[in-house]
């Protein structure tokens, strides 16, 4: 299923955009011209076995020992890149939308994000991102809420 499928099943309005390849949700912000705090990135993680989706803005980056204290794991790692092309099918590496539960996995959301009016994120490929209101994206990703990132 495709973002806009999944948002469309879900009753959200969102605005797509195309624009030029971005690699990076800083690339995004700056194509999109929006601020890299309105720009919600993925990192998904390995937590003592399970796969988990973080939700951060672009302008920070996981706290990996606050995230282990969060999340009441031993260990926690980033996921390698071939396993990210396992957990979300049809998308380009690096370009995952951020909501866990289209792909089966649970979301945690930072609390970094509260308070934003509009998200920007990647719709699957490089070149295509969806903006949505917060309260939307907040509804259909049903996430925890905590704080585990700091600055880049």
């Amino acid at each position: 299923m495709t973002l806009p499928d999944f948002l469309d099943l879900q009753g959200v309005s969102y605005r797509l955009s195309q624009h030029r390849t971005a690699y990076t949700s800083q690339d995004l912000a700056a194509a999109e011209h929006v601020s890299g705090r309105k720009v919600v990135k993925p990192v998904v993680v390995e937590a003592d076995g399970r796969f988990v989706l973080c939700a951060l803005p672009a302008s920070r980056k996981v706290d990996l020992p606050i995230l282990r204290q969060t999340l009441n794991a031993a260990d926690v790692q980033m996921v390698e890149e071939r396993t990210l092309n396992r957990l979300f099918p049809g998308c380009d590496l690096g370009a995952e939308p951020p909501i866990g539960n289209m792909y089966g996995l649970p979301t945690l959301l930072d609390e970094s994000l509260i308070g934003a009016d509009d998200v920007t994120f990647q719709a699957g490929t490089h070149e295509d991102s969806v903006t949505i209101r917060f309260a939307d994206y907040r509804r259909v990703s049903n996430p925890r809420v905590e704080s585990f990132s700091k600055p880049a």
